[in-house]
């Protein structure tokens, strides 16, 4: 199994298998922070080869839900009743969660996982007892509070092969979980098997999966943000010729793995944050270094810029989450205006869920005058 070949041999292997095999592009970088008073705060990018079309959106509590079957219809999968409820940002106009937290502030993040993700072989006995991979963060904030929740109860359930109408298969993704004390997990489908990662970086990227980024840190052990040292030769010393030298060796492409690396470097560096509000402003400035314009990717999967750049990968939108405090930030690629939404302002009690159009075009503030 190709799987389990690339295991044994690694990111060489790793590396020709993507090359020979193009795929959508991708690029989404996640991580968490959290602040003196232990409040916690999420940032991520997300980007991707198309347009998702992404909307804000808001999932009441007592909401009957009919999840999709392995036959790809609605309906035919898992029958739930959502426990909280929830806002983020969905994909595709679609009544899913790409990316958000519910009230209990547990955080759930759907990052593409090409190559790799193998989900649940589900036959028509247990089609009742599954959803689709897409909605997968969905059913995770609908009804869980805590990480240690999720851990237990996600195992009851199965994440089916649905084929979605855009993508015409099972959409490849793995998720991130973090909740308001901190921890952190990543969930992976690998080989039709579910897998669940203690995650003490809380990084994600996509792939390869959580074990090998994980590994691929102690390549890095050396890297600082502190200034490299004088290099002194015969008794001559020669001092660096500027600052962020400690960095010195630290990749700086754009691919999964040196993603990974970059934000685990920022998060571990990361200065000391008095309250959520002081986080939020700092991920946003984490998430900066992983804002990607056109130009810097190009991809042949009928690529989109948002203004209309068709060929390039960009990063279409970001978000930032304060968990105890139910805050939702989001801007996109066509407006850099941070827009917020509560979880303690908005109906949670309605009957139906709420779509909040994401398509304002920049809004320039003119202070000549």
């Amino acid at each position: 199994m190709i799987i389990k070949y690339l295991r044994l041999i690694g990111v060489t292997a790793l590396s020709a298998f993507l090359a020979i095999n193009p795929i959508a592009a991708s690029a989404c970088t996640s991580f968490l922070l959290k602040a003196t008073n232990d409040e916690v705060v999420t940032g991520r990018t997300l980007e991707f080869a198309l347009p998702l079309n992404s909307q804000l959106i808001v999932i009441p509590r007592n909401l009957a839900i009919k999840a999709v079957g392995p036959d790809g219809n609605a309906g035919t999968g898992l029958a739930y009743t959502t426990k909280y409820g929830v806002t983020g940002a969905n994909g595709l106009g679609l009544p899913i969660i790409v990316d958000g937290i519910n009230e209990k502030g547990l955080y759930a993040g759907l990052l593409f996982f090409p190559g790799l993700a193998e989900f649940q072989d589900v036959g028509p006995a247990d089609a009742a007892q599954s959803i689709a991979s897409y909605e997968l963060a969905t059913y995770i904030l609908t009804q869980f509070s805590s990480v240690d929740e999720v851990k237990s109860g996600l195992p009851k359930i199965k994440v089916n092969r649905a084929p979605q109408t855009t993508f015409k298969m099972a959409v490849p993704i793995h998720a991130t979980v973090h909740d308001a004390s901190g921890k952190s997990i990543v969930i992976e489908y690998v080989g039709g098997q579910l897998q669940i990662t203690d995650n003490p970086t809380t990084v994600m990227t996509n792939a390869p999966a959580i074990g090998w980024h994980l590994a691929n840190l102690a390549q890095y052990a050396n890297v600082t943000a502190n200034p490299g040292a004088n290099f002194a030769i015969n008794g001559k010393a020669y001092t660096p010729w500027s600052s962020g030298t400690g960095m010195n060796g630290l990749p700086g492409d754009l691919s999964a793995a040196t993603r990974f690396l970059r934000a685990a470097f920022l998060v571990a560096n990361a200065p000391k944050m008095k309250d959520a509000k002081e986080a939020m402003g700092i991920s946003w400035h984490f998430l900066n270094q992983f804002d990607i314009p056109p130009g810097a990717v190009r991809t042949s999967a009928g690529g989109n810029a948002g203004g209309g750049i068709a060929g390039y990968e960009i990063t279409e939108w970001a978000s930032v989450a304060d968990l105890k405090n139910g805050l939702y930030q989001i801007r996109t690629y066509d407006d850099q205006q941070v827009r917020q939404i509560s979880l303690r302002s908005v109906d949670l009690e309605a009957k139906t869920i709420r779509f909040i159009p994401l398509d304002q075009k920049l809004n320039v503030l003119d202070v000549s005058k």
